[in-house]
């Protein structure tokens, strides 16, 4: 019941009227009142039933193509099918690329969902893949691409943030959302929308690895790396040995005399943004565990040789590392690492296959054979894409191809997804899908239920203002049979 004038405060499904003051608020992010109170009344029910304990999300930014990884179009016209030839698999009727021969091996692993599909055309899409919501600015010409306290919260921050609010608190003894080599646009001058907690809160971001190459003109994914460039420690995290216990104990009181004064000062959401930054920053300073965890040089040469030695295989290991150590979403990053090379292959078709498919293959079939053999592929969902795939016909002579959102693949595997398995079919020219369109949402929504964590639950930005974790998407029920 709500009575306006009146005093009584509460609606049918309980909700307060500061709660319905909040949802007010809330409508700058375009949210609807009946969906919050859809949202406010689904929090009574159980969450799904976990299939997943952790996500590992291997990101390959720029756009991998189509036409020349996982829907190859043999039959197509010359000026369309790719110069590449399709191998066999072991699932039956998938063809694909014949620089993906170990994955081809092991496809009985994972399912290829053909048809991904939205209309956001350009690089600023990384926000919809890794949010599950459409990026809440309009770029001129898509150079507008910084990360902002707007942008809706990647999965992973949603993640860091559920599991610290069941733990009353408490952070956990590792992050629950980590990225690896670096966060996206670090080496190109960008610091990309869609991997930040936006409006959650800082408290919320990722811990992040920052492996950058130095000059513009070397490619380390392209390269094996030396031990000195593999250093996966997080910036300004040292060991006892150059900063001592007591040292940062010392240091840890100056901030506890800073904090009584600033206790008598009214809290803001940004002051307490910064305790959680805070407890953050010395938990990681003094845990054994962050330390080993990130230190790839314990992970035997066999291993390290297995996964390859370049940017993007020893990422993936230690992405493998960092969910043994307890992590529950990371991030692997494979970024343009000059600017005129990466998986946005408008120019640069032949590297496609000197360089980005064989060492994907390499990488991926490590992972999984890595994680099964530990007993952690049935707790661990695998997610492969990028934010696009390229256009149907060819743009240089040398099988460049521009940006194409309206069709591309995305790969599944572990925590129950049916391998060997796949989803949708695409026209002639893998240009649309012909039937079973997957949308960014979709994905998101299949991911977040994996995890065990409902549409219906409710997040909170910095000014306490609620918002359903999720507006849109369906379950992508065929993947787990």
């Amino acid at each position: 019941m709500l009575n306006i004038r009146g005093h009584s405060q509460a609606v049918c499904s309980g909700l307060s009227r500061r709660h319905l003051m909040q949802i007010g608020g809330a409508g700058l992010f375009g949210a609807t009142l009946p969906r919050l109170l859809a949202a406010e009344q689904g929090r009574a029910t159980a969450g799904p039933t976990p299939r997943a304990k952790s996500v590992i999300f291997l990101y390959l930014f720029g756009g991998p193509s189509q036409l020349e990884t996982f829907d190859m179009k043999p039959d197509a016209a010359s000026t369309l099918r790719g110069p590449y030839q399709p191998i066999a698999s072991c699932t039956p009727d998938l063809r694909i690329c014949e620089h993906l021969p170990m994955m081809a091996q092991r496809s009985d692993r994972y399912c290829v969902i053909r048809t991904v599909s939205h209309t956001h055309n350009d690089h600023n899409a990384a926000h919809l893949i890794q949010t599950g919501h459409p990026w809440p600015r309009v770029a001129a010409n898509g150079q507008d691409v910084n990360a902002t306290e707007k942008d809706w919260p990647a999965m992973g921050s949603v993640v860091e943030y559920l599991d610290q609010r069941n733990a009353g608190g408490n952070l956990p003894p590792f992050p629950s959302y980590c990225f690896v080599p670096f966060r996206l646009g670090r080496i190109q001058g960008y610091d990309r929308t869609g991997q930040y907690a936006g409006w959650l809160g800082r408290s919320y971001n990722g811990l992040a690895s920052d492996i950058r190459n130095r000059s513009r003109t070397d490619n380390p994914f392209f390269r094996d790396c030396t031990d000195a460039e593999l250093d996966f420690r997080i910036q300004g995290l040292v060991s006892e040995k150059d900063v001592s216990l007591d040292r940062l104990n010392r240091r840890s009181s100056l901030l506890d005399q800073f904090d009584h004064w600033r206790r008598s000062a009214d809290e803001t959401e940004k002051l307490r943004a910064y305790d959680g930054i805070r407890e953050q920053a010395l938990a990681l300073l003094t845990s054994d565990k962050i330390r080993t965890a990130l230190d790839i040089r314990r992970e035997s040469p066999q291993v390290r040789d297995r996964f390859g030695r370049h940017l993007f295989g020893q990422s993936t290991l230690m992405a493998r590392r960092m969910i043994e150590a307890g992590a529950r979403f990371v991030t692997v990053n494979w970024d343009c690492a000059t600017g005129t090379d990466g998986w946005d292959t408008h120019f640069n078709g032949p590297d496609l296959g000197k360089h980005l498919l064989p060492k994907l293959d390499q990488s991926y079939s490590a992972l999984l054979d890595d994680l099964a053999e530990r007993g952690l592929l049935n707790e661990t969902l695998v997610v492969c894409l990028g934010e696009m795939g390229r256009t149907p016909r060819a743009t240089t002579s040398t099988w460049g191809r521009d940006h194409w959102s309206y069709c591309f693949p995305a790969l599944f595997a572990g925590a129950g997804v049916q391998g060997g398995t796949m989803i949708g079919r695409s026209d002639k020219d893998a240009a649309y899908p012909l039937d079973r369109r997957v949308s960014p949402q979709d994905l998101t929504r299949t991911i977040f239920n994996a995890l065990g964590i409902s549409e219906h639950e409710i997040l909170h930005d910095t000014l306490g203002r609620p918002m359903p974790v999720m507006d849109d998407g369906q379950i992508v029920t065929e993947l787990f049979g």
